[in-house]
């Protein structure tokens, strides 16, 4: 026995196979793919599960003999590409319970592998269907062909066919992507609509999509609809959404039934312009500050070009956008103005209201965000003309506390530090204009700005505010340096120190003048 079993198995070694698969007793496979558990029908199995796990019967003996094995459903063994697949070894008749004729309804289908050189009886089906994969497997379905014929107009096509001439009668052969999702599709033929759907949830979002992918070739509706249906209905990751919509694209559905998942794909809304605008206007009119904070990043990191969320940037209205900044540009004016009336009157802030310099920090961090937006989208020139020309501002400035007017400087450091990258390239009149106009405040400001940065980067508003006055021409660049250094000799640390700017320019003006005319 011991030299018949290694001579067996040395010989199943030996031989191709393909999958064969009866549909005659509900699977038990392992696989944790949907359609893997035994499935419900309505209609008793010739022969139960049991049959082929329990002790040996003179079936299972007979099919040992023969160099036969049966597996759990599901498991699949490649051949070669390169050679055809061999014929079927016969197979012996299983024992089937004793069936009432009134139930003439198709058997559930379970899977086996055959090896062997004999061709199988058909048993009850009438048809096998070989199906060769892109992969160069082979899977061998036994099928009822009237369960074809009931459910899918390509499947009746086939079996009303006539084979191939080399084909023997009651074989058909079809070519699919996947083998797997094909042999799962037939299994949907089997199954009440209930049980249909509890597989489809085991089996998850992505492996419906394949299976409606293959439903959809082979124009099987009922599986389309309880597809559709399902993914419908559950969440999808971003990778199931560009796999459905990458389905959508190449296959057609009934409209009536795909409304509503094409309504959550993406380029079905209208477009994020006014959106966007609108979401930036309630931020900018939010009344909570930890709260404006974390929308502000939110809604600067989706509307940022360098954003993994931005494929295709979505524009924004420009005139919109500077809209909702003179609106800002105005509110801080009348707050200046309350301040000024606060410090000769001696009136506070109403009860009702929040303070005085909470509501003007408010308005700077709004403007200082749209500028960061603004500049983003290249379309912040406009904006340094717009606070260069900000004469009433400037006015107040002078008489305001310098609790409240340190905060206008923070706008300037924001502008002064992207012309210093050169983030803003702006006509020379516009930079010298915003320069000579905010220059002065920001000298008086700095000691403020250091103790109360608010996120300020002193060092960077440093050097950024000396590559500014680089970009300007040497006479006016003399101007400012000038008045730099005269107030840093008086005011020491309290001032910004544009020493490394200030040597630039002494370099530029006389050193290399001077070689240059020797």
């Amino acid at each position: 026995m011991g030299s018949l079993r290694r001579s067996s198995s040395s010989s199943r070694r030996r031989s191709s196979s393909v999958w064969c698969c009866s549909f005659t007793v509900p699977p038990a496979s392992p696989d944790p793919r949907g359609y893997s558990k035994p499935l419900k029908s309505t209609n008793p199995p010739i022969a139960s599960a049991a049959s082929f796990h329990s002790s040996p019967s003179p079936a299972a003996t007979a099919a040992a003999k023969l160099g036969r094995r049966i597996l759990s459903p599901g498991r699949v063994s490649p051949i070669d590409s390169e050679s055809d697949p061999p014929s079927l070894a016969p197979l012996p008749e299983i024992p089937s319970p004793p069936r009432s004729s009134s139930i003439p309804d198709p058997e559930i289908p379970t899977f086996v592998e055959t090896t062997g050189d004999g061709m199988a009886p058909l048993s009850s089906m009438d048809l096998r269907l070989r199906l060769r994969g892109r992969d160069g497997r082979f899977l061998v379905l036994e099928l009822d062909s009237r369960v074809l014929c009931e459910n899918s107009e390509v499947l009746r096509k086939l079996v009303a066919g006539s084979g191939r001439p080399e084909e023997e009668e009651g074989w058909r052969e079809m070519e699919v992507e996947d083998l797997g999702a094909f042999r799962e599709t037939i299994e949907m033929m089997y199954v009440e609509e209930e049980e249909l759907m509890r597989g489809l949830a085991r089996a998850g979002v992505s492996r419906s999509i394949d299976l409606l992918e293959v439903s959809s070739k082979i124009k099987f509706d009922r599986g389309v609809v309880a597809c559709l249906n399902y993914i419908e209905a559950v969440p999808w990751s971003e990778n199931e959404e560009e796999k459905l919509k990458s389905l959508f694209e190449r296959c057609s559905f009934d409209e009536d039934f795909t409304q509503d998942i094409l309504a959550r794909l993406p380029g079905s809304t209208s477009g994020s312009e006014d959106l966007a605008v609108h979401l930036i206007q309630s931020i900018v009119d939010g009344a909570n500050a930890s709260a404006r904070k974390d929308l502000q990043s939110l809604v600067t990191g989706l509307l940022s070009k360098s954003s993994v969320y931005q494929k295709d940037p979505a524009r924004l209205n420009k005139e919109r956008l500077y809209s909702i900044c003179d609106s800002c540009l105005d509110s801080l004016v009348a707050l200046f103005e309350e301040a000024l009336d606060c410090n000769v009157n001696g009136a506070g802030a109403s009860k009702e209201t929040k303070p005085l310099v909470e509501r003007i920090s408010k308005q700077v961090e709004n403007l200082n965000w749209l500028l960061e937006i603004l500049i983003d989208r290249h379309m912040a020139e406009d904006f340094v003309c717009s606070w260069a020309g900000q004469k009433e501002l400037i006015r107040m400035h002078q008489r305001a506390s310098p609790m409240v007017r340190y905060e206008l400087s923070r706008i300037s450091a924001s502008v002064f530090i992207a012309m210093g990258k050169g983030k803003l390239r702006c006509p020379g009149e516009v930079r010298f204009a915003v320069l000579e106009a905010w220059f002065g405040p920001m000298l008086v400001d700095f000691g403020w700005l250091k103790r109360c940065s608010k996120g300020l980067d002193v060092t960077v508003l440093e050097e950024g505010l000396g590559q500014a006055i680089l970009t300007l021409p040497l006479k006016q660049q003399q101007g400012l340096f000038v008045e730099w250094f005269q107030c840093f000799g008086g005011k020491g640390t309290e001032c910004p120190n544009l020493s490394k700017g200030f040597e630039v320019w002494w370099r530029r003006s006389f050193v290399r003048t001077a070689e240059a005319r020797s």
